[in-house]
């Protein structure tokens, strides 16, 4: 019997030892490979400041706004967990858009399954940020609330319905607040599930390269080449991190919500955070309700197109004329972030409908100029 645990024990340390030490990594791999790592570490920051904001939050609708109030001038260092839990999630996005920026520039939803699952992931964390932004119950977390819920009532028939189960009630109200908060606590833990998926997909199929290569003859050991290359990106990200924290802590943040929520006064212009704008741009794009929210969730789902690409290369820089559409769909998408900042008027109202149509155009024109390019060569 202790023979038997002895082999188990042997062969679980080495599936971990594979799977951090000696996996085999491609020796070419840029600093662009680490904000996979970061966003590791933007997880493991996220759930331990939440963690302790949930000691001295309350999740009701009378004191939730004093609670955050509370943790900031109360709480030994509240203000510091609460500022880095806020500025966090900044970081966590930014992380997350350059890491699937540098996916779709380098061929990475080849690995199918590795793609798919890195979809999913976004999707709930994008919902669990939305459910985060909500409990400190400021007018533009109230309001915020209030029109993307909102949305759900366009599907024909059950809209409403469902809208109301959402609520609690028949407006946004303390119901609302308790579920929200709930389900920011518990979904976090299903997202680290998906993230564990995604990261044994990732080590089965191996990461790719800058040059595109394919094969398993210039690879080195994870450890210590990798490790010490993305300990230098930790150092470099804290520094950033704690800068932004000391000095400049809510320069992303809304001013709208530092006023406690109020049914009956509308702020002039309801907007999400930052990291929604594009999505957001996308969906007041669209003059019908119902097609605007199929907008929304497809400026997400359309990433899952890529999967259906072939190519020779696995990298745009050997496909010039792609690689300049590219820059210009980065380009595209700040704009559109710009353009959700504004209020629903001209010109900006004819300009996020002019760049919505080529969001999703790229996608298209994307797999056709990879496909012709390839034809060429033929």
């Amino acid at each position: 019997m202790y023979n038997n645990y002895k082999s188990v024990r042997k062969s679980n340390l080495a599936q971990i030892n594979n799977f951090i030490v000696d996996l085999g990594s491609p020796s070419n791999i840029s600093y662009f490979w680490n904000f996979g790592s970061l966003l590791g570490l933007s997880m493991l920051i996220q759930f331990m400041t939440g963690l302790f904001l949930t000691f001295h939050y309350s999740a009701n609708v009378s004191v939730a706004f004093d609670s955050v109030i509370h943790i900031m001038r109360d709480v030994n260092s509240g203000w510091l967990i609460r500022y880095a839990h806020i500025n966090g999630a900044s970081f966590f996005f930014i992380f997350i858009y350059v890491h699937i920026g540098r996916g779709i520039f380098y061929f990475s939803f080849k690995k199918t399954m590795v793609w798919f699952s890195g979809i999913f992931i976004l999707l709930f964390l994008m919902m669990v940020a939305f459910m985060g932004y909500i409990l400190p119950w400021g007018q533009m977390s109230f309001w915020g609330a209030t029109v993307i819920t909102n949305l759900i009532s366009s599907i024909p028939s059950l809209g409403e319905t469902i809208v109301f189960w959402i609520w609690g009630g028949f407006s946004v109200g303390n119901a609302t607040l308790n579920r929200f908060f709930s389900f920011h606590f518990i979904f976090p833990f299903l997202v680290m599930f998906l993230i564990f998926i995604h990261l044994i997909y990732l080590h089965v199929y191996g990461s790719n390269n800058p040059l595109g290569l394919v094969g398993s003859y210039d690879k080195v050991f994870f450890y210590p080449y990798y490790v010490i290359k993305d300990l230098f990106g930790f150092i470099f990200f804290m520094i950033m991190f704690l800068f932004l924290i000391c000095f400049f802590p809510l320069i992303l943040v809304d001013s709208d919500n530092f006023i406690m929520a109020n049914s009956l006064v509308t702020p002039l212009h309801i907007q999400p955070e930052w990291y929604y704008l594009f999505s957001y741009a996308i969906l007041r794009s669209i003059p019908n309700k119902l097609g605007g929210v199929v907008a929304l969730f497809l400026s997400i789902l359309i990433l899952l197109v890529f999967m259906f690409c072939k190519s020779k290369f696995n990298s745009l820089t050997y496909y010039p004329i792609m690689e300049v559409i590219f820059w210009l769909f980065v380009a595209v998408v700040m704009l559109l972030m710009w353009i959700g900042a504004n209020q629903v008027e001209h010109p900006f109202y004819i300009l996020g409908q002019m760049l919505a149509f080529f969001f999703f155009f790229f996608f298209f024109i994307y797999i056709y100029l990879v496909n012709f390019w390839d034809s060429l060569l033929d």
